[in-house]
């Protein structure tokens, strides 16, 4: 198909930002008063449209031979002052064609699933105008040419998730949870700031071309600025993508409308600071000790927060735990130098973690509500589509062959143990025993066994529209055939990424060295891996299926284990004692002692000071001429006398 304008799609990649942009203001300011078809048709056909673009954008780059895949589009100068220049431009390169397809494939699906999820709630256009704008952030942040642009994108899907998690701020649990996550994420973002001004110092540019460019020439692997650089993006990293010790918000925004939660989780907020890491893999691999701590973060983060997801019993939070951990593994591969496995995973993941969610809010609209695992039970049969579904995307994240989720992690399995490093394929294989059981967990609590739910919701559960239901057989579709982007023997997403990533100044090839290995330790390890599944799989059954009292005995018999995992090892307890009183204290003092007390009380002082004085004065206004005349023959007196006293 020609290109209908006449030039290349790539000179029109500013519509895949302007059609998000345009139903953000529409909906905005005439959703109002519009009917919710027309609503939801707006901000669905404003990403639709957004992801054809995006497809045909992939089309012309792929017309071009692979070192010559990169485009950049210049608008105007946003910013210039003395040496610091800012323009306003996009960037299109196989890594951004990657991320958008992700991020408008799976938002379109979102949207639609939207619209039969939400249908029903009073403020439909206000949803939509935030899901399209979240979407426009997002898109602007992977598409732009620049840090400081790609900061504004930054800070806007922080400024959508505050208003999508908090959507419902009648609320107080979910008006609480917009502000943790904004409030967390700020401390992330003040790093990413610092980052960004040290560039410019270093590089006297924030441009990613020239950035990237020169990076290898101005700094020396190992160099202390590169690792500074470096801590400072990963600070921001963090917090976007909730890693440890940032990841607090991520399971409180749960509080939020479950299609909300897959955005969030799949195609947008958490994945950016995995993008940001494999964008800037030029300074990452001049740190080699900045990659070391990637991987341990990532590592350690991904187990940490799948033990939490063994016992959580809201249906929500186990997924939202789950993202967490999965986000981990991204790291701990981009730590390895593994930056097209992470994007790999990365893209998997949006496909099965959206099936997830979506999946999940499917149970929650035909319970009317629930999410508690421990009310539901024998879905299966009342929600048969639901139920096939979510299979399929627990069959993913478990990592069974030939699920989508089974070869992105056993590419990061592999990339940890050809680096000799077994430490972090310890790591990553634990998380993933522990990913297979307690995704079976949720599955046998939610869809098999004996239902546990209350007679009336038993008596009105129900299969969900089909709205809800096309979303969830598309992603399930993707969750099966996706993982075969990067098998082995076609390696479609690691030859179409590796001219943007490449071969870094030390020779290495990223993401690539997985590849080199040979057919029987490559075969080995995925068995290693599928076995580590089935083990899990296998324990889930055990206790959730044949015998279910098992869980309920060890609870009791590891009681304080089981407190402290049940508890999320206290961390919010902690922050809360060591961060938010000790904050509320000081600013409780602030406001009391130094702004009502000293600032208003001087202020105060000055003005009653004022009224004083013009109480005094007025005495001297009597209205009688014989007073005035007794005032100025007086003062005329003393003039005289001082004249004389002192001259």
């Amino acid at each position: 198909m020609s290109n209908p304008f006449g030039n290349s799609f790539l000179d029109l990649i500013c519509l895949v930002l302007l059609f998000p942009l345009a139903g953000t203001i529409i909906n905005g300011f005439l959703g109002k008063r519009l009917n919710k078809s027309i609503v939801g048709f707006v901000g669905c056909a404003a990403i639709g449209l957004s992801f054809v673009v995006a497809v045909f954008v992939l089309l012309d780059l792929l017309k071009l031979s692979p070192e010559h895949r990169v485009f950049e589009k210049d608008y105007f100068t946003w910013i210039g002052s003395g040496a610091f220049k800012a323009i306003a431009g996009l960037q299109v390169d196989p890594l951004s064609v990657v991320m958008i397809l992700v991020v408008t494939g799976v938002g379109f699906l979102i949207h639609v699933y939207s619209i039969g999820y939400m249908h029903e709630d009073e403020s439909f256009y206000r949803y939509f105008t935030y899901l399209n704008l979240f979407t426009f952030s997002m898109l602007l942040l992977v598409l732009a040419n620049n840090f400081l642009l790609m900061f504004i994108g930054w800070e806007g899907v922080g400024l959508c998730s505050y208003l999508l998690i908090g959507f419902w701020f009648e609320k107080k649990s979910a008006s609480t949870a917009g502000m943790k996550a904004f409030i967390v994420n700020r401390v992330g973002d003040f790093g990413f700031i610092l980052a960004i001004l040290l560039i410019f110092v270093t590089f006297h540019t924030i441009d990613f071309t020239e950035v990237f460019h020169a990076a290898p020439e101005h700094l020396q692997i190992g160099s202390t600025v590169a690792a500074i650089i470096t801590l400072l993006l990963f600070v921001g990293a963090v917090g976007k993508s909730a890693q440890i010790p940032l990841y607090v918000w991520l399971p409180d925004a749960m509080e939020g409308p479950t299609p909300v939660s897959a955005l969030i989780h799949a195609a947008t907020m958490v994945t950016a600071g995995v993008y940001m890491v494999v964008r800037c893999n030029v300074l990452y691999t001049l740190s080699p000790f900045t990659m070391t701590v990637v991987a341990v973060i990532g590592g350690v983060t991904a187990l940490f927060a799948a033990t939490i997801g063994l016992v959580q019993n809201d249906i929500k939070r186990v997924l939202a735990y789950s993202t967490v951990s999965q986000i981990g593994y991204m790291f701990l591969a981009c730590g390895l130098g593994g930056y097209i496995t992470g994007v790999f995973h990365l893209v998997t993941h949006a496909f099965f973690k959206a099936l997830l969610f979506l999946g999940s809010g499917s149970v929650i609209h035909g319970l009317g509500g629930e999410q508690d695992m421990r009310k539901m039970g024998a879905l299966k049969k009342y929600m048969p589509i639901t139920y096939i579904t979510f299979f399929i995307g627990t069959l993913a994240i478990a990592g069974i062959p030939p699920f989508a989720g089974f070869f992105s992690k056993d590419e990061i399995l592999l990339e940890a143990y050809t680096k000799g490093n077994l430490f972090f394929w310890g790591l990553g294989a634990l998380a993933a025993l522990l990913t297979a059981f307690y995704m079976f967990r949720l599955l046998f609590m939610t869809f098999h066994g004996k239902s546990k739910m209350t007679r009336h919701v038993e008596e009105h559960v129900h299969e969900s529209p089909k709205s809800i239901l096309f979303p969830l057989i598309v992603l399930a579709i993707l969750s099966i055939v996706g993982g075969f982007l990067g098998f082995p023997t076609l390696s479609v997403i690691n030859e179409f990424l590796a001219p943007v990533i490449g071969v870094g100044h030390h020779g290495l090839a990223h993401g690539g060295e997985s590849h080199h290995v040979s057919s029987n330790l490559m075969f080995s390890m995925m068995g290693i891996s599928t076995g580590i599944a089935i083990v899990g799989i296998v324990l889930a059954y055990v206790m959730y299926i044949s015998k279910p009292d098992l869980p309920g005995t060890i609870a009791k018999k590891f009681k304080w284990i089981y407190s402290i995992i049940l508890n999320k090892y206290y961390v919010d307890e902690i922050y809360d004692k060591t961060f938010v009183k000790p904050t509320l204290g000081t600013s409780h003092i602030l406001w009391k002692v130094v702004d009502v007390k000293i600032i208003d009380g001087f202020v105060n002082a000055v003005g009653r000071l004022t009224i004083l004085k013009g109480e005094v004065l007025k005495l001297c206004q009597t209205g009688f001429v014989r007073n005035y005349a007794l005032s100025i023959m007086l003062g005329g007196i003393i003039i005289i006398i001082c004249s004389i006293l002192f001259l």
